[in-house]
């Protein structure tokens, strides 16, 4: 790969549309018309209708909550009078169905889905109501959409399909002697399948050996990260939820045994791993918004309005610098080459 792609990249704003516990979910529910409200004004489509709008995110951790930001960023912008309903499932598959099921009852006139599980539950639910989800690799793999291009059905949205060959091109300049990496995920994540698979594939193609470590909980997480040491050189983790928020314990122990980390997003970074070529989650949710404004007053059809992407090109060099410092890894080409320092 031309290493002027690794460059960081701004996105643009323009983006077409057709481009928890159970019992505790339960109890906070109190309607999806009665939690914040964005002050009044206009519409966009000069109406004077108030939205209610239903948000459900998987879990909380600064991906995910990156794109429930530009989501609602995008509502404000855009000057429709609504009111919105958070609510987060905390990682727990049946209080996601529960939420689902209570935003579909409450009458929402729309419903974002943050994360593959949350929107598999929404789906499942209604298919009536329109959802847009968001942070979600492959709509057609997780059985969300008949096609990526052509929907069909209530619901659409934007995907997080990470740039993976990039990134294990990335991996490879910079653990240049790496002989075996191992692939950390989370056995619950359908959509960590794809992109291990895909890494799978780049590694390969550059002769580099690879191990699959999984962890089917996020309690299993410090145990697996270190049954890989001594066993690997290096390790890459996609962009997996259950992951992402247990990455302090990931880098707690990778660092303290100087195995580099290349990941999937930014937060990752951040919370310690070394690298990544990311995408912008709040874009991503930005995106996902102006696809929900369209729907909302204009009538666009979420089955005809295929899934949203971005490509490398739009994504963001990030490193940390106290990270490679520890590691003793020279990541100065990518500050030349643009990147950013997220290190804290």
């Amino acid at each position: 790969m031309d290493r002027t792609t690794l460059s960081r990249r701004m996105f643009t704003k323009g983006f077409a549309g057709v481009a928890a516990l159970t019992a505790a979910a339960t109890l906070g529910l109190a309607g999806c018309g009665n939690d914040e409200a964005a002050p009044a004004g206009s519409t966009a489509s000069g109406d004077g209708k108030k939205y209610k709008i239903g948000v459900l995110q998987l879990t909380e951790h600064a991906a995910l909550d990156a794109a429930n930001d530009g989501f609602v960023r995008a509502l404000d912008e855009s000057g429709i009078d609504y009111d919105i309903e958070q609510q987060n499932a905390q990682n727990d598959q049946s209080a996601c169905q529960t939420i689902a099921q209570t935003l579909v009852n409450d009458g929402c006139d729309l419903i974002l889905a943050i994360a593959t599980p949350a929107a598999q539950a929404v789906a499942g639910a209604t298919t009536e109501i329109p959802i847009i989800g968001t942070a979600i690799t492959d709509f057609a793999a997780s059985g969300l959409v008949d096609d990526n291009d052509a929907p069909g059905g209530n619901l659409t949205g934007t995907s997080d399909m990470n740039p993976v060959t990039d990134q294990i091109d990335l991996l490879k300049q910079l653990i240049p002697d790496a002989q075996t990496v191992g692939l950390l995920y989370c056995t619950a994540e359908s959509n960590s399948d794809v992109q291990i698979a895909l890494a799978e594939e780049a590694l390969d193609t550059l002769g580099i050996a690879h191990e699959r470590f999984t962890a089917s909980s996020s309690n299993e997480i410090q145990q697996v990260t270190e049954s890989m040491v001594g066993k690997v050189d290096a390790i890459y983790i996609p962009t997996d939820n259950t992951i992402s928020a247990g990455i302090s314990t990931v880098t707690m122990v990778t660092n303290e045994n100087n195995l580099p980390t290349i990941v999937g997003e930014v937060g990752m970074v951040e919370g310690g791993a070394l690298a990544s070529i990311s995408i912008n989650y709040e874009e991503l949710g930005y995106r996902a918004g102006e696809m929900a404004i369209e729907i909302l007053t204009e009538g666009a059809d979420p089955a005809e309005m295929p899934i949203g992407t971005m490509g490398a090109d739009e994504c963001d060099l990030v490193y940390n610098q106290a990270t490679a410092d520890e590691l003793g890894v020279d990541v100065s080409a990518l500050a030349d080459e643009g990147g950013e320092d997220v290190s804290a």
